[in-house]
């Protein structure tokens, strides 16, 4: 017996701006391909997550700096090679963000209807949590992966789920570096160097 209609839809919404900031953060420095995250990860976590009876979208938004278009080109391309959509945006003004972008998507799926399951990728509670919370009262499910060090909207709110991106896996090549003065052993813990010392000898530009 064959189903009629749409299938029900699972989303996924990538805000790669502030992942790339709190990814930063939780280094300290830039991310190295060891703990850049792997994309064809999440899409095959996403899959299972939809199931054979679900569709599964993956969608991410970025911005875009004039004169960047070289580096970020292969990035983009990589990413549509796995399976996903990219939203890029020009990064013309401090306010050309892709967050209402991201929110306008999310509308745009659930005014379709069949939308069962909404996965944000982001730790900006300023701009996600009451949208995502709305979305739970009208009956979808959400979860929020990020870092649990950037997520305390997502992990102090009563409805919203939230996975770690570390605990999907294969998602990162090596165990992100996450000791922080919170999560000392009893036995206490080194915490590594940001950059080298022999970079004091470096000008100071």
């Amino acid at each position: 017996m064959t189903s009629t209609g749409p299938l029900p839809r699972v989303l996924l919404v990538w805000d790669a701006p502030n992942m790339d900031m709190s990814l930063g953060s939780l280094l300290g420095a830039r991310p190295t391909s060891a703990f850049r995250p792997r994309f064809d990860a999440v899409g095959r976590w996403l899959l299972d997550l939809a199931g054979p009876e679900a569709v599964a979208e993956a969608c991410v938004f970025t911005n875009v700096v004039p004169g960047s278009t070289e580096v970020v080109r292969p990035w983009v391309e990589a990413l549509r090679n796995v399976g996903f959509a990219v939203f890029a945006k020009p990064k013309v003004t401090e306010d050309s963000d892709i967050d209402d972008d991201m929110l306008r998507h999310i509308e745009m799926r659930e005014q379709e209807g069949h939308l069962r399951h909404v996965v944000v990728a982001s730790g900006d509670g300023r701009a996600f949590r009451e949208p995502l919370e709305k979305l739970i009262e009208q009956h979808t499910d959400v979860t929020v992966i990020g870092f649990r060090e950037y997520a305390n909207f997502a992990l102090n709110s009563e409805t919203i789920s939230f996975l770690d991106l570390e605990d999907i896996d294969g998602v990162f090549r090596e165990p992100l570096p996450r000791m922080t003065l919170e999560t000392l052993p009893d036995t206490g813990a080194w915490l590594p160097p940001f950059r080298s010392l022999r970079s004091l000898l470096d000008p100071r530009r």
